[in-house]
């Protein structure tokens, strides 16, 4: 029996959960990188079965129907606990999310600070502060969700957010080793593939992209699998709590590290268990943060949402 047969197989025993999933048929293939930031290494062999994946990102219309049908409040709608925050001065309490702010000129790159800024009353309607809304903005990715409303949102539509191998095989859209999700040049042909930075960030956007903040799903072109967005416009939470990659001879399934592995040594004093992101975002540029490729992966503290971070979400395949 041929890939081919195999792949059509599966998804006749498992047919799609809404029209707007796409079939992944799994596979080995080479997770992570040796050639790009430290936390990608080591390459190594991972194997995934196959599964429904979301054909983009939700939606602030998807995510809008979700809260009107449950009256869900997410985390940045809320006042933090201040049982959770011992020490914490009382206006960082109050309901607030990070956003994005653009720097009127060069700054210290070695501070992130110089372009995020903890907003209070920014949340998935106001994503730029509560002088924004998203009218129309329907079709962009719901952003500002921490993990929470993620696993609240899945729950309602009975959907799984991926593994990290789970999220990176998609992502490659059956190319092994190509740096991007479209083969290895940045922009093939001078086309633009994908919603990330052009210039020097974080002052300067040329936009040559077509879009300077976030752009509505499915504005460049899909991956081989028909997946969109795997690479820029917003970052993408998936299930796996963060640590660095183990050297596995091959690694069948992984599902990352143990939550207690997932904090930060580098902050002995800070209790916060973090997930893997993956993608990049459309605040991606060549001279920071060239994390718009498969392999490329960052740690998000569950408690944190922010105004470049979104989600998609899996089925996975039942025996058939």
């Amino acid at each position: 029996m041929s890939f081919f047969d195999t792949r059509e197989r599966a998804a006749n025993a498992n047919p799609a959960p809404d029209e707007a999933m796409v079939w992944i048929p799994g596979g080995t293939f080479s997770m992570g990188s040796d050639a790009h930031y430290p936390e990608e290494a080591p390459a190594h062999r991972a194997r995934v079965n196959g599964f429904w994946m979301d054909r983009h990102t939700v939606t602030n219309a998807e995510f809008a129907a979700f809260v009107a049908a449950t009256g869900y409040v997410t985390l940045a709608e809320r006042p933090a606990n201040p049982e959770d925050y011992p020490g914490a001065l009382p206006e960082l309490l109050r309901p607030s999310s990070t956003v994005f702010s653009r720097p009127l000129g060069p700054v210290d790159m070695r501070n992130h600070y110089n372009w995020w800024s903890y907003v209070r009353g920014a949340d998935w309607r106001h994503p730029g502060g509560p002088q924004t809304g998203i009218a129309e903005l329907g079709e962009h990715p719901v952003v500002h969700v921490a993990l929470e409303d993620v696993e609240a949102y899945a729950g309602w539509v009975g959907k799984q957010l991926p593994t990290e191998a789970e999220w990176e095989f998609a992502a490659r859209g059956g190319l092994e080793k190509a740096e991007y999700a479209w083969g290895d040049e940045l922009t093939p042909g001078g086309q633009h593939m994908a919603n990330t930075w052009q210039g020097d960030f974080p002052y300067l956007n040329s936009a040559d992209d077509g879009f300077e903040g976030t752009a509505p799903v499915e504005s460049f072109p899909p991956n081989g699998f028909g997946l969109y967005d795997m690479a820029g416009n917003v970052w993408q939470w998936t299930a796996d709590w963060y640590a660095a990659h183990r050297d596995a001879h091959l690694a069948i399934n992984p599902t990352g590290a143990s939550r207690e592995a997932s904090f930060d040594v580098r902050q002995p004093g800070v209790r916060i268990p973090r997930k893997v992101t993956k993608g990049g975002s459309h605040l991606c540029a060549l001279n920071y943060c060239r994390r718009y490729r498969p392999a490329a992966r960052m740690a998000q503290p569950v408690d944190t949402s922010i105004s470049h971070l979104g989600f998609r979400l899996i089925v996975r395949a039942t025996p058939g």
